[in-house]
């Protein structure tokens, strides 16, 4: 495949081998770090916890009722038994259960000794100290075994791994107060070009406001993530140098945005060059084909397009699975879904496309998708309005309405139709 804009004897490469060459470039931060289990969440575990104690560690009762001894139970009649006390959840019954007797139990209470069944409230009438149980009165249910849910020993977690709510009550449960994780990224970012002004400054003649920054902010909002916002860098090749090369010096990753392409004014694959090593320099895709990875020093660059919509693709796509390689996060393809297309979609064969568009659930695994908007690479408006890519492959020469496409929901929460 060639660049018909800007002949080349070298394809670009597909958007399948830029993903390739950074898989087999990047190797994971090895670093670690003691993190308190408060503030945890969505960090990289880098040892495998094993439980130090069974979980549940005493047998108790699965729900409000009876606790009683199944022998007691006579098969096919009701009986009645005498109630000689209360297990609350953290305030067990003391003493032991005669022939005849049972006790008031609550769910989660430690069951007494000899108690191997718990009849649930709804089936028993109570009369004074008396509860009746009637015929055929299940045994041996409703009481949570020693360590039916994890043993002593047992591996909790399984490094990698990023710890969601449920790993944070796993360890908790398990009386883990602290884990080792994967320490943070460093990431510091910046924009390119002298047509950019920040916010809060008038808008002169011929420039825009940097909406890249808080775009990328956004994007790199991640537990794993220590980022550093590094401002508006002019189009000066010097300066543009040195920024590069003061920021390998602090950051385990570098990201900018805009002149990336082949303007006389766009600099950064050719200073990239000059003070570190190109990965690779524009992909067979749209929008995003100018993008540039890299290595300066022990830091990792990525040169992002200066389009909106080619920042959102480039980064969802290809920074973001890479920062999670260095993160030390197990490898993860994104969610693709086959969703019926309501929108007439323009493309010319040749490059893989990103196309923005909204994507509902007309029913239980069953989806359907329409642009957000027109697909122009600078429209702020579509790409706040999209919740998902439409994939469409480089052979792929348009759409009609009613046939089905791949697409790539940027969540799991998708509106109905």
């Amino acid at each position: 495949m060639t660049n018909l804009c800007y002949p080349s004897h070298k394809p670009l490469l597909s958007a399948e081998q830029a993903l390739e060459r950074i898989a087999s470039a990047i190797i994971p931060l090895s670093e670690t770090e003691t993190v308190a289990l408060s503030d945890a969440l969505g960090r990289v575990i880098a040892e495998s916890p094993q439980a130090p104690q069974d979980i549940p560690p005493q047998a108790n009762a699965a729900m409000d009722g009876y606790g009683l001894n199944s022998a007691q139970i006579l098969p096919s009649q009701t009986f009645r038994l005498h109630v000689v006390g209360t297990a609350w959840a953290g305030q067990p019954f003391v003493g032991e259960l005669a022939d005849g007797e049972c006790v008031r139990i609550f769910t989660g209470a430690v069951v007494p000794d000899g108690v191997d069944s718990v009849v649930q409230q709804e089936q028993v009438d109570r009369d004074g100290e008396f509860a009746l149980f009637g015929a055929d009165c299940p045994a041996g249910r409703n009481v949570r075994a020693i360590g039916s849910d994890v043993h002593r020993g047992d591996t909790l977690i399984s490094a990698p791994k990023k710890l969601t709510a449920s790993d944070l009550a796993l360890l908790a449960g398990a009386g883990i107060a602290d884990i080792r994780a994967r320490r943070r990224l460093n990431i510091g970012f910046f924009s390119t070009g002298d047509e950019l002004t920040p916010l809060g400054e008038p808008l002169g003649r011929g420039k825009i406001y940097d909406s890249n920054r808080y775009l990328l902010s956004g994007l790199l909002a991640d537990a794993n993530h220590r980022v550093v916002d590094l401002g508006i860098v002019r189009d000066d090749p010097a300066l543009l140098e040195q920024t590069l090369l003061d920021a390998a010096d602090r950051f385990d990753v570098v990201l900018s945005t805009g002149g990336a392409s082949v303007g006389d004014a766009d600099y950064v694959q050719e200073t990239l060059a000059k003070c570190g090593q190109v990965e690779f320099w524009k992909l067979a895709i749209k929008p995003g084909k100018p993008l540039a990875f890299g290595k300066i020093g022990a830091s990792w660059f990525f040169g992002l397009p200066g389009n909106p919509a080619a920042v959102l693709v480039t980064f969802r796509k290809f920074v973001a699975p890479a920062l999670r390689q260095l993160a030390g996060e197990p490898a993860a393809g994104p969610l693709q879904l086959l969703a019926r297309c309501d929108s007439r979609l323009k493309k010319s064969a040749g490059r893989q496309e990103y196309q923005r568009g909204i994507v509902s659930q007309i029913a239980p695994g069953q989806y359907a998708v329409k642009l957000a908007g027109g697909q122009e690479s600078h429209q702020l408006t579509v790409a706040s309005h999209a919740n998902c890519f439409i994939v469409l492959d480089a052979d792929c020469a348009g759409v009609k309405p009613g046939e089905s496409v791949i697409v790539e929901p940027f969540s799991t929460n998708l509106p109905p139709l």
